[in-house]
């Protein structure tokens, strides 16, 4: 049953943009950057991806390629919450830091690496982004907490 909060399962980040991340021990986010040390950080909208387990679960039921923390280029992937149906403008305790939901989904890139390997991506459909409004840190087993939710 999905919840106002979620565990995280796992932290990922990657050097490059373009690639699928790796797991990491723990993650420093930044206001107005994103992830120290994630190629994705910088002064926009979409500084923190995030995902449900859940997703991935379902997603490895249709497809033989093994699917692991940040295989879709995710930054989180927690548990226990549906963050799909979380509107733009919710703000999320994650870890210790606290972001606000920028966008639901994305264009997937033609060359995406996972849908290549499987033949689909769950980001377009289910992925979360975030902005980094207080900084802090965050590592599985942490918890991502609904704080306000907009509607």
């Amino acid at each position: 049953m999905y919840t106002g909060e979620a565990v995280i399962r796992a932290v990922c980040i990657s050097e490059r943009k373009g690639e699928q991340k790796h797991p990491v021990d723990s993650i420093e986010l930044k206001p107005h950057h994103g992830i120290i040390g994630d190629a994705h950080a910088g002064d926009w909208h979409r500084q923190v991806s995030l995902l449900a387990k859940e997703s991935v679960d379902r997603m490895q039921e249709h497809v033989s390629v093994k699917l692991f923390p940040g295989v879709f280029a995710e930054n989180i992937l927690c548990e226990g919450m549906e963050l799909k149906g979380l509107a733009v403008g919710t703000r999320l305790r994650i870890g210790s830091a606290l972001c606000e939901v920028t966008q639901i989904g994305k264009e997937c890139h033609a060359d995406c690496a996972i849908r290549r390997q499987a033949g689909d991506c769950v980001m377009p459909r289910e992925g979360v982004f975030a902005a980094v409004i207080e900084g802090g840190s965050a590592k599985p087993g942490d918890m991502v907490v609904i704080i306000s939710r907009e509607s």
